[in-house]
């Protein structure tokens, strides 16, 4: 047929390695997940989200000072232009957070102070820029839908806190600030999933920072990728609405042959590591709160989803417990995962641009076979 019939798919890049990267390392089979060879569970136990983001950014654990500089400069650009905050106001109050970070995080590359630039340390700049506005665009966001005041950060409160105050208003207690905390260190990347490497191909074409991180948003927004969560949660709703056992509802979802969100992933094999900790998280808030209904009807799915189809919980499944019970709304889970990953995000687009090669990959060709016939349009 032609020269490229040597070609063969992978369909959806299954087993294909694209590129090489020091960020992240990945052993589905052990279900270990590791940034920069510090594995999940020290992080997890030991360290905060703005340590892991140097961690991701400059390859290592940083020194006390280190820490306290970047918690400053997180600080300091806790702060949007007033026209962004305007069309904040301006919006819908229907349309999805999804699509309003998309759309903003474009936005704030206008009054970047580097946004001609595109060099190594210029892209360092903007991903200490884009953690600290992204959470703010989804947290003054919602306040601004609901009608209530947006609150002013406090410079003295970590990242997590910083945001579930933004959000709720008032200042978070410790636990909730550890459990969003933790939660926002296991979402901080995982390899070449689909946002990161939609993210690593705009960046490629040397599109800059801003470009890059919304490709990887707007590939986040889809349910296959970043949606899961609020489809786990949706689930929980109506079992607690209807009154229904949790086991029997599931039984019902798969007699009608419909998957069960937030089992089961493409790369692990055993227990996806941070699962591990959202189950103990998503029951100490439930214990705190008084309500531990959410996730003893989680805990409940997962034993049986377990036993029966031999699937294990991913990420997803416990998280949405876990983000219901601090008093996160099901449509900010997704906006909330963005909050975390883009220290990844950036910490893969300046790996990307500082060994640039374009990707570009070939499809095997399945169309009609080679040379056609053209046919006058009088005759066809």
């Amino acid at each position: 047929m032609s020269s490229v019939t040597s070609i063969h798919a992978s369909k959806g890049l299954e087993g294909i390695v694209a590129t090489t990267s020091s960020i992240c390392f990945i052993d589905g089979e052990r279900g270990v997940l590791a940034y920069r060879g510090y594995d999940i569970h020290d992080l997890a136990d030991n360290s905060t989200f703005e340590e892991v983001c140097y961690l991701l950014w400059y390859g290592r654990l940083p020194k006390a000072d280190e820490l306290r500089s970047l918690k400053q400069r997180l600080a300091e650009e806790r702060k949007l232009d007033a026209s962004i905050l305007y069309r904040l106001e301006l919006l819908p109050k229907h349309v999805l957070p999804m699509d309003v970070l998309r759309t903003l995080t474009s936005m704030l590359s206008y009054y970047d102070p580097e946004f001609d630039r595109n060099d190594h340390d210029a892209n360092f700049n903007k991903a200490i820029r884009l953690t600290a506005q992204i959470a703010m665009l989804v947290a003054n966001y919602d306040r601004i839908r609901k009608g209530k005041p947006i609150v002013e950060p406090d410079r003295g409160l970590s990242h997590a806190a910083n945001f579930l105050l933004m959000l709720n208003g008032t200042k978070p207690s410790q636990t909730a600030e550890r459990a969003l905390d933790i939660a926002l260190i296991l979402h901080a990347d995982h390899e070449l999933n689909a946002s990161t490497f939609a993210a690593r191909v705009t960046a490629a074409t040397l599109s800059d920072m801003h470009s890059a991180v919304t490709s990887a948003i707007g590939t986040l927004k889809g349910p296959l990728h970043g949606g899961a969560n609020e489809a786990v949660f949706k689930i929980l709703q109506e079992i607690d609405a209807s009154g229904a056992d949790p086991v029997d509802y599931v039984k019902g979802l798969l007699a009608q042959k419909k998957k069960i969100p937030g089992f089961g992933h493409r790369v692990y094999h055993t227990e996806d590591p941070r699962a591990t900790h959202l189950r103990t998280m998503s029951r100490d808030l439930g214990r705190a709160s008084g309500d531990s209904r959410w996730y003893e009807s989680s805990h409940k799915i997962e034993e049986f989803v377990r036993a029966d189809k031999k699937l294990n919980a991913n990420v997803d499944f416990y998280s949405a417990s876990t983000y219901h019970t601090l008093g996160i709304d099901v449509d900010l889970f997704t906006p909330i995962f963005a909050v975390s990953r883009v220290s990844g995000w950036t910490a893969h687009v300046i790996e990307q641009l500082d060994d640039n090669r374009l990707i570009r990959p070939r499809a095997e060709y399945l169309g009609p076979v080679y040379p056609q016939k053209y046919i006058g349009i009088e005759k066809r």
